[in-house]
């Protein structure tokens, strides 16, 4: 079993427990927050405390931290106090450097927009105007803003309901949906640490099945003990609905893999060899397959 370090953050400053949470929950979203104040002044500013949380209403949720060096409140927050609008715009990897330089601690009424070089385009819905650049933004109400504490790192959950969403042209596919290999994507990591996701990065993954999965718990003591099959590996045949039939391993059990398999090893050990077999089945998605395999190292 893995040695584990166990903190508790009660124990340990407020920037430390900051740092351990960012570094582990990770990547994250990063959003690129419009606003304005009573005055008619813009702020831009992006935050990485940030996810969608239900789509009926539509609602997305981010959370302007307070100061971990002098407490003070984030200009966004005390924006969205004033006017209880705000635009969240997603932004990419071309949009990164523009992004960070908005992060700079400016003044109060200061506009990011110019500062950052960004375009300042007019919102339908709300005041708040959106970032031309940004390949999605999404006009918002405020619905709701929570306050998480009052010290140093403490939170404010602003729950932004969409109003209206838009999309640059080029990022969707040809039913009119965002499609996700065409977009640059950049999200948060810890201290320094950014992540860039392209096409490349990017794989498809199947979900469980849609009746219910035979699980992990079902599979034989040799699999579930398998030191050649992995916890993924269970997880993949722990996914098929039902245990083979008799006729079905018996099927199996004629198939010239596995003949080769129990000629060569009449006087050992073959389960590994089954298991080894069945890790390349599940590698060419033949989960059933697999599946039966491990059934037959069981009764072998």
């Amino acid at each position: 079993m893995n040695t584990c370090t166990t903190i508790d953050p009660s124990q340990i400053d407020q920037m430390s427990v900051h740092n351990y949470l960012l570094s582990a929950v990770a990547p994250r979203p990063i959003c690129f927050a419009s606003t304005i104040d009573h005055k008619g002044n813009v702020n831009l500013s992006p935050f990485s405390y940030f996810n969608v949380f239900s789509s009926n209403p539509p609602i997305l949720i981010f959370s302007p931290a307070r100061s971990g060096k002098d407490n003070s409140q984030k200009h966004t927050l005390l924006n969205v106090l004033e006017v209880k609008e705000v635009v969240i715009n997603i932004i990419d990897h071309p949009l990164l450097e523009q992004m960070s330089l908005s992060s700079a601690p400016y003044e109060r009424g200061i506009n990011e927009f110019v500062k950052s070089g960004l375009t300042q385009v007019k919102s339908t819905k709300i005041l708040p105007p959106r970032v031309g650049e940004a390949p999605v933004s999404f006009e918002c109400k405020v619905n709701q803003v929570i306050p998480l504490g009052d010290g140093p790192g403490a939170g404010n959950l602003i729950l932004a309901e969409v109003v209206l969403m838009h999309f640059q042209n080029k990022f969707l596919n040809n039913h009119g949906n965002l499609d996700t290999t065409k977009i640059d994507w950049v999200a948060r990591m810890g201290e320094r640490w950014y992540a860039k996701i392209n096409k490349k990065d990017l794989f498809q993954f199947p979900k469980p099945a849609t009746k219910n999965c035979i699980g992990v718990d079902q599979l034989p003591e040799s699999a579930q003990k398998s030191t050649v099959l992995t916890g993924n590996d269970l997880a993949q045949l722990g996914k098929n609905e039902r245990i083979p039939t008799q006729a079905e391993l018996d099927q199996t059990t004629n198939t010239d893999a596995i003949r080769k398999i129990i000629a060569s090893t009449k006087n050992g050990d073959n389960v590994p060899l089954f298991h080894q077999l069945a890790k390349e089945e599940l590698a060419h998605e033949n989960y059933f397959t697999a599946l039966a395999i491990v059934f037959l190292a069981e009764g072998l």
